[in-house]
């Protein structure tokens, strides 16, 4: 049993932690198995590597904040007609992340255009890429305050090193000239650097209303629009069409 304590804490300084909590189990498998030397530490790296990748995923998943709706394997085709099996096949594939394309998802609330975006997002973290999802709102709140909150500034830096970013309801609600040349300059660092997912219900002619500057609203689009795909979702509000009630009818 010493022996056994010794080598659990021996693992632990070496930050081994499955074979750490796990040690005694496995060595009571192989007393059954009877394994070689060879195949027993094999057994034991790659079930420590194993869990050390589903740690990554659910750190990776926790920090990109995907939206509760986000599993592209129970899509709906029948709900939308913008998108088909072949389109979703090679959007899922995220060959056009590695060569740095952007993804604009246009159209009426409640389409679908969050949905697929978070998904994405989830597939590129399965992959191994760095992917966040994050509303307009939330980003702009971030940008706000990341010179005066620790946490506000380690979110952006996170996105200046992402692989793929969603912004989710871009130019939904009106912002501040300030506001407008933050975002700006965060798009600008991103580009050619990070993909991006922009879903909105403006069309690009409403963006400089909403950033109340055409020359900006320009800039930005003429980054994103470089390199890009534009999706456009059409039809009724998946949300509205499906309503649910809790009330009992007479």
């Amino acid at each position: 049993m010493k022996q056994i304590e010794n080598m659990k804490q021996y693992a632990g300084i070496l930050r081994l932690g499955y074979l750490s909590k796990n040690l005694q189990p496995m060595l009571h498998q192989a007393s059954i198995d009877t394994p070689g030397y060879a195949d027993f530490l094999e057994n034991m790296l790659i079930k420590e590597l194993e869990q050390r990748q589903l740690n990554d995923y659910r750190r990776r998943t926790k920090l990109a904040r995907l939206p509760r709706a986000h599993e592209l394997d129970e899509y709906d085709y029948k709900a939308s007609s913008s998108i088909g099996i072949r389109q979703m096949t090679q959007l899922r594939e995220l060959l056009w992340v590695d060569q740095l394309y952007n993804l604009v998802l246009m159209g009426p609330s409640g389409t679908g255009k969050t949905y697929l975006a978070g998904g994405l997002v989830n597939d590129a973290i399965k992959k191994g890429y760095r992917a966040y999802f994050t509303t307009m709102a939330d980003l702009i709140g971030v940008l706000n305050r990341k010179e005066i909150i620790s946490s506000a500034m380690s979110t952006y830096k996170r996105y200046t090193k992402a692989h793929l970013i969603a912004i989710d309801d871009i130019m939904m609600f009106p912002v501040q000239k300030s506001e407008a040349v933050a975002l700006f300059n965060l798009i600008n660092h991103l580009h050619e650097q990070c993909s991006i997912i922009i879903t909105t219900n403006k069309s690009p002619s409403q963006w400089a209303e909403t950033l109340d500057d055409e020359v900006l609203a320009t800039a930005i689009l003429d980054r994103l629009l470089y390199r890009c795909e534009v999706i456009r979702f059409e039809g009724n509000g998946y949300r509205m069409d499906n309503r649910k009630t809790f009330l009992e009818k007479e």
